[in-house]
C-alpha cells in the first residue's frame, strides 16, 4: 500500500509541475479598465485586446470597473495573482494620482504595479460649449476673469489629468470656475454636448467626433505641436501659455513580482501591435498617438509624471467627493 501512495504522489506531484509549466497564456487574460466604456482609456484597451488575442492565441477580455477616479479597479487589480492572467490598463489618474486623492494607501504603482510599456498618448483640447462667448483660449480665460466662479467645467473625476490641468489654470491665471466631476469621459462628454456645463480639458480621442461636427468648439491642444486631426487648433504654447503641456498616458501593467518571462512576452507582443498599421491608424484618427516603451523607459516616465503633478494634487488639495 505504501508504494502505491508514494507512486501517486509521484504522479501527482509530476502533473502539477507539468501544469505549472505551461505556456502562457493558456487561458483568457482579463484587461481590468478603470473607467466605463467610450472614454480614451477603455478605447485604448479595446484597441489592443483583439490584436494581442492575434498574437498570443488567448482572448483578452474587458472588465470595465469604474469608479472613485479608478482607485476601485486599482486596488482590485493589485490584490490579483501574479500569474499574468489579470492585467491593468490604466491611466494618470488611476495609476498616479487616486491614492493620493482618496487619501488611502490602497495601492502605490512603484510597489504593486509592473509597467509593462505605454499605449498611447494623447493631448488634451480645450473645448467649449457653443453657447460659450470665446472663439480663443484668450477670450476664454478673460471671460472666466469677468465671471469668477460663473462657468462650469466637466471632469471625468477627481485627480485625473483633466481636472489636474483645469486646477493648474485656476492657479497660474488666477482664474475660478466650478468642477463638476463625473464617472469617466462619457458622461461628462454628454452633459457638455447638452449645455449642462460650459467647457472641459478633454482627451482629444474623446472630443474628437463632437468638434467635427460642432457640438462643441476647440480653443487650443495642450501638445508641443499642432494635432494633425486638428490642424486649425493652436497649442497653448503658440498662444503664449507655457504651463499646459500635458497628455494623458494609457499604459499596460502586470501586479508586482509577476515573472519576468510574461512580462518580456507581453512587452514584445505589445511592441509589435503597436507598430501594426491598423493600429497605428485607430489611434491616429482618435487624436492620440501609438507609443511602445520599454518597461524601464514607462518607469522612468511615470515617475517624472508623478514627480510634476503630485505637487498640483497637494497644493490644490484635491480629495475625492
Amino acid at each position: 500500500m505504501r508504494f502505491f501512495a508514494l507512486a501517486a504522489a509521484a504522479i501527482a506531484t509530476l502533473l502539477a509541475g507539468a501544469a505549472s509549466a505551461e505556456p502562457w497564456p493558456a487561458r483568457n487574460v482579463r484587461l481590468i479598465v478603470p473607467y466605463p466604456p467610450g472614454g480614451n482609456v477603455d478605447s485604448a484597451a479595446r484597441i489592443v485586446a483583439d490584436k494581442l488575442q492575434e498574437r498570443l492565441g488567448q482572448p483578452f477580455i474587458i472588465d470595465n470597473k469604474p469608479g472613485a477616479g479608478g482607485l476601485i479597479a486599482g486596488e482590485m487589480f493589485a490584490k490579483s495573482a501574479n500569474d499574468g492572467y489579470t492585467l491593468f490598463v490604466g491611466a494618470n489618474g488611476p495609476v498616479l494620482f487616486a491614492p493620493e486623492v482618496n487619501k488611502r494607501d490602497a495601492y502605490r504603482w512603484q510597489r504593486d504595479f509592473l509597467p509593462i510599456t505605454s499605449i498611447s498618448m494623447t493631448p488634451l483640447v480645450l473645448e467649449v460649449h457653443p453657447s460659450v462667448q470665446a472663439r480663443s483660449a484668450k477670450e476664454f480665460f478673460d471671460l472666466a476673469r469677468r465671471e469668477p466662479g460663473k462657468l462650469t467645467m466637466a471632469s471625468p473625476g477627481p485627480g485625473t489629468t483633466n481636472h489636474l490641468l483645469s486646477e493648474l489654470a485656476q492657479s497660474s491665471l488666477g482664474l475660478q470656475w466650478v468642477t463638476v466631476h463625473y464617472r469617466g469621459n462619457a458622461p461628462a462628454t454628454n452633459d457638455l454636448i447638452g449645455g449642462q456645463v460650459q467647457f472641459a480639458f478633454d482627451q482629444i480621442s474623446v472630443g474628437l467626433p463632437y468638434i467635427k461636427n460642432g457640438n462643441v468648439r476647440a480653443l487650443a491642444v495642450t501638445s508641443a505641436h499642432r494635432v494633425p486631426s486638428l490642424p486649425d487648433v493652436p497649442t497653448f504654447g503658440e498662444l503664449g501659455f507655457k504651463d499646459f503641456d500635458a497628455q494623458t498616458f494609457t499604459g499596460l501593467f502586470a501586479p508586482a513580482g509577476t515573472p519576468s518571462e510574461i512580462v518580456d512576452k507581453l512587452h514584445d507582443a505589445m511592441a509589435a501591435v503597436l507598430k501594426d498599421p491598423s493600429v497605428v491608424d485607430k489611434f491616429d484618427k482618435l487624436g492620440a498617438e501609438a507609443v511602445a516603451m520599454t518597461p524601464s523607459e514607462f518607469t522612468a516616465y511615470l515617475a517624472r509624471e508623478d514627480a510634476k503633478w503630485i505637487p498640483v494634487v497637494r497644493k490644490a488639495n484635491i480629495k475625492a467627493e
